[in-house]
């Protein structure tokens, strides 16, 4: 029979309580990968603002750009109209945005991801001090 209330660690195997230091550290880790997967899409989100700026800072008339082919292969271009903009939106969806409206498109993803990595922050700290903690009672009962 199952019990409803909490469960003392203390009370566990030296097995059992393995068990649960290797489940929390699996956790961790896919905290850990989730959050870094995260920064990434803030990090292109931002330079996507950046390169709005950079395109919409352009007053000389000079609309000359690298189109990538690849992550190492670019050709020149030339914009022909810098007023707006293609955005991919997800699902492979791209829709045409003026240039001040992809910015503020980009800075609430921007914004989004900040948020949840700032909520992911915290639940990896609370995991990584509660595996302090299930580790160190698993050193006292490797002692005893």
């Amino acid at each position: 029979m199952a019990s409803d209330g909490p469960i003392n660690l203390a009370d566990l195997p030296l097995q059992q309580l393995q068990a649960v230091k290797n489940q929390m550290d699996e956790e961790i880790q896919h905290l850990t990968q989730s959050y870094a997967q995260l920064k990434q899409a803030q990090v292109k989100f931002s330079d996507s603002i950046e390169s709005l700026n950079n395109i919409d800072g352009r007053k000389d008339g000079k609309k000359n750009v690298l189109i990538p082919l690849t992550s190492s292969l670019y050709v020149p271009g030339t914009l022909a109209d810098v007023s707006k903009v293609i955005v991919d939106i997800g699902t492979g969806y791209m829709i045409d945005k003026s240039i001040p409206d992809a910015k503020d498109f980009y800075k609430t993803k921007v914004t989004f991801l900040r948020e949840n990595l700032d909520g992911l922050q915290e639940t990896i700290t609370q995991r990584e001090n509660q595996y302090k903690g299930k580790r160190s009672l698993a050193w006292l009962r490797r002692r005893n």
